[in-house]
Formats: structure tokens, C-alpha cells, sequence
């Protein structure tokens, strides 16, 4: 009994481990919160085996935050599939993966169960560095706002073509109307028109005929009164017939023939594409010339014309190159009327919702706004150098001519940087210089030295404040503000001026920085300070 029990045992044993064919790892036993970690299933089958692995959302209480692809390894008779998961959890612990269901041949394994500790990430607040929350920055815009201006001037200009076009066209039909008095003396000089276009010559022959029923149409509409424009060729000529009877006109059968013939042909043209030969052409300007000219001799109207008021042809076309002229005039003065008054609305406009400041800058334009939201240049002046952040370059100026003669025996180098000058709206210098003699500089003093040179260039009633400054870089120096007052000498005029003057002192150089705007130029200001703010200094001794 023994024997078979041992021998139970062992079967039973054999049976269990054969049952173990999905291996369960994962790359880490402990992790931070957030971070993920892998659960790796491997299992071992033939080549015929159909292994399906889960679809998982979560395994237990981790989140399943990517399923893997499965690899397949090849060995000899055999695949190996691999199938991993990647796991994470947002709260620190220990936590226990479950056992996860894989059908091989559709027979239930399971994996194996772990463990795995999740932790916090700790925060050293005693060692790490502190920041103060930084300010909302202003993203640059690439494009700016040029293309809104372009876009409102060609809107504009568009407008005053259409005025200038409708106008035109209006001025044309009254110039018809005041030259040609009568239907008759209209359609004879729009044949003849025509006939100097040379459409029909030159292969525009659906447009030849098109004008050409056109003028016979508008005649029949205006001197019979009947719809010409709008009848069907058959309408028209039912009603020229009804017409003839209510009004006692003589009318051919040959007339009223001719017509349907050419009102026929031109819908031919148009709408069926026929080109008829020249000879046709030809012949069927003749048959509506001719029929206009029958129709008009029989209308039974005598109309009173004094042979003083008979225009002929040369004078018809002086008069009608005079009222041009005259109404070309008048579409160029109501197109550019139209054209400013739009500007002078949109300008009200812009002045009533955003300010006359906004126009003025905006749209009518500010230099220093131009100089501040133009490129800027970073450079280095002079010797000891000055490096600063400027709208646009410094030219190299001579002020050895301006300083007094016994300043400048004590100056062993000077050189000079700027832009602007003392009438323009926005000016900028930049100075360096050595002395002969080393030692220790009085600032102060050379502050007031740099002032009275303005004074001799005209500088009136200036007021003079003084204080410290330090650039990012912790070297201090010296700062003088303050205003005086420009006179133009041309028109006796008094401009008030803000001026800031950096001075440092270094190792027998001086490096000075003189700064002057028009006082209450909000752009101007921001310009100063950006410029001092980008101030970094140079030694002498390098």
C-alpha cells in the first residue's frame, strides 16, 4: 500500500508541474508612483498550439497603461511567446498582481501572482532652490499686424474702383442719351461702331451677332415700344407685326422676312455654333441695317428736326470725347472722394474705440515705437569695452571738438558710439575712455562734466538727480536723470527733454552711457530701459 501511495504521489505530482506552462515575472519589485513597471508572461508550446493572451483595462488595482506585442521565439520544434504588459499606480503601497488567465488550446492556465511596493518620491525642500513664480511673457508674433493694414488699404481701394467703374457705366448710358436724340440716330451709329471693332474678322463671330441683334433689338424696343430685349425671336417678330397693325406702319413682307432670316442665323450662332461665311455675314448686316431703316420710314411719327440742330457724325464724336472727359473727371473725384472718406470713417472709427494715441501710433506712425519693436543688435564699444543691446547700430562719432580743451589734455584714449542726435525724438551714446593719469574717479563729478557739455550744445533749465546703479552682473556705478529743455532756434520752440547718464569707473577708464528721449514718450521708456537693463561691462584691464 505504501508503494502505491508513493507511486500515486508521484504521478500526482508529475501531473501538477506539468500543468505550469506560463512563466510570470516582472522587472522590478519596487517603484515610484507614476512610473511603470513591466509584467512579463512566457510560456512554451508546439508550432500547432493556439496560445490568446487578455485584453486588460487593470490587473487587480494596478492600470495597465500599455499592452506589448507578443515576441515569438523559434526553438527547434517549439515557439516561445512572450507577452508583456506595462503597469503603473498612483498611490504609494504594496500591492499584489493577481493570477491572469491564458488559453492555450483553449484550456484555462493561470500566472503566477506577485508582489510589488510602490513609494513615494521624495521632495527635499531644505536643499533644493526655491523660484518665484515668473511673469506672464508676451509670445513674439512673427506675421505682426502689417497684413491687417494691407488687407484694409486694398478693401479700400477696391471700393473706389467699383465707384469709379459704376460710375462709368452709368455715365455712359446718359452719355448715349444726351447724344443720340433719337432711336434711329443711336442704331446707325452703334452699326458703324461695330463695324470698326472688326469682330467677325478677327474670329469673334458669336459676339459680332450678338451685338449686332442687339442694336436691331434695342432699336425695335425703344422707337416701336414693344419687348424686344426679352422676346424669343418668334415673339419678337409676332409682336413687330401686331405693332405695325396698331400703329398703320407699311411694313414689306420682305422686311419682316429679312429680320427673322438674320435673328435666326445669330441664334444659329449662338447657341447651335454655326459660323456662316463671310459673304453671309456680310449680307445679313446689310438685311438688319436695311430693315432698321424701313421700320424707321414706317412709323407713321413726323418729328421736327431744324436743320441747325442736325448733328453730323464728327460732331456726334467731338461731343461725345468732351462729355468723357467730362464724366471721366467726375469718376476720378467721386472714386477718390469715396476713398478719403473711407479713410476719414476708419480713422474716426479707430480714434472713437481705441484712442487718438492708437491712431497715431498705429496707423499714422511713431519712430521710437518703430525703434522699439524693430530687430535689435547686441554689440561691444570702445575700450574698456561696453557691451550693450541697442534698436540699431552705433555709428562711430568725434566729440574731441565739443569737449574743452583742458578735459581732453588729461584723456589718453576716447572713443565715441551713437545713434540720433540732440533733435531727434530718441538719441544714444556710448563713450570710453582712458586716462593719462591712474587713480581713483570722482564720479560725481564726471557726471557734471558730461552735463555741461550738453549745456554748451543748448541745453536750457536742466534739473539734476542722482543715485547708484549696479548692473546684473554686480558692478556699480554711478546714475544721473533728470530734464532740460531744447530750443529750437528756427522756430523759437521749447521741447522738453528726459535724459539718464550711466558712468563707471574702472582702473583708470571711464565707460559712460547717455540716453535722451522727448519727456512723456511711453515708448521712448521702455527703449531706456531695456537699453540700460542689457548694460554688461568690460575691465580695463582685459
Amino acid at each position: 500500500m505504501k508503494i502505491k501511495f508513493y507511486l500515486l504521489l508521484l504521478l500526482f505530482s508529475t501531473s501538477i508541474f506539468a500543468q505550469k506552462k506560463v512563466e510570470t515575472s516582472i522587472d522590478t519589485t519596487k517603484n515610484k508612483i507614476g512610473a511603470e513597471f513591466k509584467l512579463t508572461l512566457k510560456t512554451s508550446v508546439d508550432t500547432l498550439s493556439k496560445v490568446v493572451f487578455p485584453k486588460l483595462k487593470n490587473i487587480g488595482a494596478l492600470e495597465v497603461i500599455q499592452s506589448y506585442p507578443i515576441d515569438t521565439i523559434k526553438k527547434d520544434d517549439r515557439y516561445e511567446l512572450i507577452k508583456k504588459y506595462g503597469l503603473t499606480q498612483f498611490d504609494s503601497g504594496r500591492y499584489t498582481i493577481p493570477s491572469i488567465k491564458i488559453l492555450i488550446n483553449n484550456k484555462e492556465f493561470l500566472s503566477d501572482s506577485l508582489k510589488v511596493e510602490i513609494a513615494n518620491v521624495q521632495v527635499d525642500t531644505l536643499r533644493q532652490k526655491m523660484y518665484d513664480i515668473k511673469e506672464i511673457v508676451k509670445a513674439e508674433d512673427s506675421i505682426g499686424d502689417w497684413w491687417k493694414y494691407l488687407l484694409g488699404i486694398i478693401l479700400i481701394l477696391g471700393i473706389g474702383a467699383f465707384v469709379y467703374w459704376y460710375t462709368k457705366i452709368r455715365q455712359k448710358k446718359k452719355i448715349e442719351e444726351e447724344v443720340y436724340k433719337t432711336p434711329i440716330e443711336k442704331a446707325t451709329s452703334l452699326l458703324n461702331i461695330l463695324e470698326k471693332k472688326e469682330l467677325w474678322q478677327h474670329g469673334e463671330v458669336k459676339e459680332y451677332y450678338s451685338e449686332l441683334t442687339d442694336i436691331a433689338r434695342n432699336y425695335i424696343e425703344e422707337a416701336i415700344e414693344i419687348p424686344a430685349m426679352e422676346s424669343t425671336t418668334s415673339e419678337l417678330i409676332e409682336g413687330l407685326k401686331k405693332a405695325s397693325l396698331k400703329k398703320k406702319m407699311k411694313l414689306s413682307q420682305e422686311t419682316i422676312e429679312n429680320l427673322f432670316a438674320v435673328l435666326k442665323q445669330a441664334d444659329l450662332v449662338k447657341f447651335a455654333k454655326s459660323t456662316p461665311l463671310e459673304f453671309e455675314i456680310t449680307d445679313d448686316r446689310n438685311k438688319i441695317q436695311k430693315a432698321i431703316l424701313t421700320l424707321d420710314e414706317a412709323i407713321p411719327v413726323e418729328i421736327p428736326i431744324e436743320e441747325d440742330t442736325i448733328l453730323n457724325e464728327a460732331q456726334k464724336q467731338k461731343q461725345i470725347q468732351i462729355l468723357l472727359r467730362k464724366k471721366r473727371n467726375q469718376r476720378i473725384a467721386i472714386s477718390i472722394g469715396s476713398v478719403l472718406f473711407l479713410l476719414f470713417a476708419t480713422t474716426a472709427y479707430f480714434i472713437a474705440t481705441k484712442g487718438f494715441d492708437y491712431v497715431k501710433d498705429n496707423i499714422l506712425g511713431h519712430p521710437t515705437k518703430e525703434l522699439l519693436e524693430g530687430e535689435w543688435i547686441k554689440s561691444e564699444y570702445g575700450n574698456p569695452g561696453v557691451i550693450v543691446e541697442t534698436p540699431k547700430v552705433l555709428k562711430r562719432i568725434d566729440l574731441t571738438k565739443s569737449l574743452p580743451k583742458d578735459g581732453m589734455a588729461l584723456i589718453k584714449e576716447m572713443q565715441s558710439f551713437g545713434y540720433g542726435s540732440l533733435l531727434d525724438n530718441f538719441y544714444i551714446m556710448v563713450s570710453t575712455m582712458k586716462y593719462k593719469k591712474e587713480g581713483e574717479l570722482d564720479l560725481s563729478k564726471a557726471i557734471e562734466s558730461s552735463l555741461k557739455v550738453l549745456e554748451t550744445q543748448g541745453a536750457q533749465n536742466m534739473i539734476v538727480k542722482e543715485e547708484d546703479f549696479q548692473t546684473n552682473k554686480g558692478i556699480t556705478g554711478k546714475k544721473g536723470y533728470g530734464t532740460f529743455s531744447r530750443i529750437d532756434s528756427n522756430s523759437q520752440t521749447s521741447t522738453k527733454l528726459y535724459y539718464e547718464i550711466l558712468l563707471f569707473g574702472q582702473e583708470g577708464g571711464l565707460q559712460q552711457i547717455l540716453i535722451l528721449h522727448e519727456e512723456g514718450d511711453k515708448y521712448a521708456v521702455e527703449l531706456s530701459d531695456r537699453i540700460l537693463n542689457s548694460v554688461e561691462l568690460k575691465s580695463a584691464s582685459n
